[in-house]
């Protein structure tokens, strides 16, 4: 594998919430430094060092309410 993707949220209660595609890993984080160092973190510990993904994704979704 040499990559993952991530679907990053802002989260309800602030910070972020964050979901690999493909892959049992979710991650919360207060802050963007954090969820970075979060993610890194996660995929080292879900993948064994030779199967890990060279390369991390954050792909972010940002939801806008209009009233009409």
């Amino acid at each position: 594998m040499n990559e993952i993707f991530f679907i990053v949220e802002d989260a309800p209660e602030g910070g972020y919430t964050a979901k690999a595609l493909g892959e049992s890993i979710f991650i919360d984080a207060d802050t963007h430094e954090e969820l970075h160092a979060n993610v890194q973190d996660a995929v080292r510990c879900h993948f064994d060092e030779d199967k890990a993904p060279k390369m991390i994704r954050l792909h972010f979704v940002h939801e806008e309410v209009l009233a009409v």
